[in-house]
């Protein structure tokens, strides 16, 4: 999901990013509303900017988390129902979407961009580190560790753990996965990182927080899932946002309160996703 921007955030998450723009499908978002303030924000409908296929996050059946805060945040806000314009996250998301006023929000955007407008943070996450159990590894918790010198190690091409590889020089022992995936027409690459990790190819994974908790789960709950918290260098948390046109003052404040006045119901929903959740002094957040 790294990004300064919807784009940052598949950087940071080394997550999938179409590699093509395709036509919208699915439920398309109805025309907008007149909301507060003039805001072209519709009142009724929470009209939603989304991925078809990028679970954990989104997906057109509604299983993601992202799927369920808007859920969330629609009750909140009075809407009657959600509506999604859905876009493959590649270039052109926020152009054709939230820009073309065809939605009102992004439901996961990393802080930081010009191209949308930042609400509050409602979750920080972190890098984190996957190896099996009882494999020499126990115990490793940051990617200098001497440990590692020998290790098969799978990272997303380009994501910040990479940097941090090369100062330690352990990139001779990198497997690279690509950072760019259609998972409309193949599996997410974090998917196939942890079934390769489960099956030897790799010894260890590193892979951002949100997508590395989730297929550990599905693939082996058994693996040890480390967040990257004690680096000396480099920067392996992210703050995660809603993202708004920035002409939306008003709907930004709406959201703000929402987050604020309903956090400890968002961190559940992520928790039961796996997201690893930290606070700004990298501790975890259980509950």
């Amino acid at each position: 999901m790294m990004r300064y921007a919807r784009p940052l955030m598949r950087w940071i998450a080394g997550g999938v990013m179409a590699a093509a723009v395709a036509v919208p499908s699915g439920v398309l978002a109805q025309g907008a509303g007149l909301g507060a303030s003039g805001e072209l924000v519709d009142p009724d409908v929470l009209r939603v900017c989304s991925d078809p296929s990028n679970m954990p996050f989104s997906d057109e059946s509604g299983k993601g988390f992202e799927n369920k805060l808007a859920e969330l945040v629609a009750a909140k806000t009075g809407r009657k129902s959600v509506a999604y314009t859905w876009f493959p996250m590649a270039t052109g998301f926020v152009r054709s979407t939230l820009r073309a006023n065809r939605c009102d929000i992004i439901m996961g955007y990393a802080q930081g961009d010009e191209l949308v407008q930042n609400t509050n943070a409602y979750y920080r996450s972190t890098y984190v580190m996957i190896y099996k159990k009882d494999s020499g590894l126990d115990g490793v918790d940051t990617i200098e560790d001497s440990k590692l010198a020998n290790k098969k190690i799978g990272v997303v091409a380009g994501t910040p753990p990479s940097a941090n590889l090369a100062k330690v020089g352990y990139m001779r022992n990198v497997h690279p996965y690509p950072l760019m995936v259609d998972t409309r027409l193949a599996p997410s690459m974090a998917e196939v990182m942890i079934k390769e990790l489960k099956s030897g190819v790799i010894d260890v994974a590193i892979l951002w927080g949100p997508m590395a908790g989730y297929y550990a789960k599905e693939i082996d709950p058994n693996l040890t899932v480390i967040p990257l918290v004690k680096e000396k260098t480099g920067h392996m948390a992210y703050r995660i946002t809603m993202g708004v046109r920035p002409s939306d003052q008003e709907w930004k404040r709406t959201l703000n309160k929402v987050i604020r006045e309903n956090q400890a119901e968002i961190n559940k929903i992520l928790l039961d996703f796996e997201v690893p959740l930290v606070d700004e002094n990298n501790k975890p957040i259980t509950q």
